[in-house]
């Protein structure tokens, strides 16, 4: 069976076929951005970014912008037919791939909400996540993987929570009243859980095969946006851009 990159690449290619993309000679461009430029002063410093773990890297595709989160990061210029064909065989690699995608499904106006939300956006996305995963699962018991402080503070008030991430600055600390798991207790916070919430990173990190197919699944984040268009996964973004 395809692997999950390989069903995304074969969508994306038949889209750009489709719409005489892969043919032009048209340059992606990636760069890092520094945590001010990507999300501003949002209340708090936990998040990924400006603890410097990660770093967003952007395409910029005829004008449409598009994100991927990653922790191995750098500059690109090709074309989309070397970005959707090259390899994916590291973080930046698969990072550039995602960025690509987003920009690009954003130009064709298929996806929005590809660049992170700023300043007090995280603040309000975190508002809308309890009554959006009620509304689909009731009170279910969650299981959060990736550490967003937002919506896990938001999440840990509301249902019963489980929290893991892969940072060991954050391993074994209490956070809003829960202690943040490691990858070792994923068997066993996957198999708890009513409903996984699962960081789009996982996508450019490649762990995101150790999720699929397994319980009822939100992705959130910009990073997911393109490939959830393309494969059919719900999505939870409610400030980005």
């Amino acid at each position: 069976m395809p692997t999950v990159y390989e069903q995304v690449k074969s969508k994306m290619l038949e889209l750009c076929r489709e719409n005489n993309l892969l043919g032009e000679k048209i340059v992606i461009r990636a760069r890092t951005l520094t945590p001010e430029e990507a999300i501003g002063n949002p209340e708090g410093n936990d998040f990924p970014l400006q603890k410097g773990k990660e770093r967003l890297m952007q395409a910029e595709f005829r004008g449409a912008l598009g994100q991927a989160f990653t922790d191995r990061f750098g500059d690109f210029e090709g074309t989309l037919d070397e970005i959707f064909n090259m390899p994916l065989k590291n973080n930046y690699r698969r990072a550039l791939f995602v960025a690509a995608l987003n920009a690009v499904l954003k130009h064709l106006g298929l996806i929005g909400g590809t660049v992170h939300c700023r300043d007090e956006g995280p603040a309000e996305c975190a508002t809308q996540i309890a009554p959006f995963i009620k509304e689909r699962a009731g009170l279910a018991k969650i299981t959060q993987i990736g550490f967003q402080p937002a919506i896990a503070e938001a999440l840990a008030r509301a249902f019963p929570f489980r929290l893991l991430d892969l940072d060991p600055d954050n391993i074994g600390r209490k956070k809003f009243g829960i202690v943040v798991e490691g990858p070792e207790a994923t068997e066993d916070a996957v198999a708890w859980a009513d409903l996984l919430l699962i960081t789009g990173t996982t996508i450019t990190n490649d762990t995101i095969g150790r999720f699929l197919n397994t319980k009822p699944t939100v992705f959130y984040g910009t990073t997911i946006a393109g490939a959830a268009y393309l494969m059919g996964w719900d999505r939870f973004c409610a400030a980005s851009r």
